[in-house]
């Protein structure tokens, strides 16, 4: 069960600025994400002569890193129906869940990343690989921090159980997941799926 203390005005008023803060950092997320993907759309075609992206991607592997990041986000949300229902094992369990898809993933996309500048194709090689590596790179940056994020959590969740407190930072935890797994999509559209239209 979650440990419930009864909020007093001015912690609801901390939690409230706490969460608008958090929404303002994802938009502004949201707005570096928007400038990443208009350069990688100005840029797609400048390969100088070099391979093109239908070339050089997987998209079998793309599809793949598709699908775990969007059965993580399942089990996220099913982590935080166990989170406001104060079901901490199930918290531990889900969570972890999407701790090790989201691990899987970064391995695709880590793999990806090693198999092209191992064949030469790195992020000096032209303006296409520049842009593409800037963003599909800051998507990753991003997923590793959110899986410190969903390390530390848990480890504090196991140690100090679960309180009304940490609901509603597993909450904050779970948005800026799946606003990640939103950006993936969008990212698996414009990079990999254009490529092989």
């Amino acid at each position: 069960m979650v440990n419930e203390q009864t909020p007093t005005h001015h912690q609801a008023e901390a939690d409230d600025r706490a969460l608008f803060g958090f929404w303002i950092y994802l938009m502004t997320d949201l707005l570096m994400f928007s400038v990443l993907f208009a350069v990688y759309a100005v840029l797609h075609d400048n390969t100088d002569g070099g391979k093109t992206g239908k070339e050089l991607f997987d998209l079998n592997l793309a599809l793949t890193g598709t699908i775990i990041l969007l059965v993580s986000s399942f089990t996220c949300g099913v982590g935080m129906i166990a989170a406001r229902a104060g079901r901490k094992n199930q918290v531990l369990t889900w969570f972890g869940l999407t701790f090790i898809l989201g691990l899987s993933f970064l391995a695709l996309e880590f793999n990806e990343f090693s198999i092209l500048i191992r064949e030469g194709h790195t992020i000096q090689s032209n303006a296409f690989l520049s842009s593409f590596f800037a963003l599909v790179g800051t998507h990753g940056l991003h997923i590793i921090a959110g899986l410190l994020w969903i390390a530390v959590t848990l480890g504090y969740i196991v140690k100090r159980g679960l309180n009304s407190n940490m609901v509603r930072k597993l909450a904050m935890l779970s948005l800026f997941w799946h606003f990640l797994d939103i950006v993936w999509i969008f990212i698996f559209t414009i990079v990999y799926l254009r490529a092989f239209v």
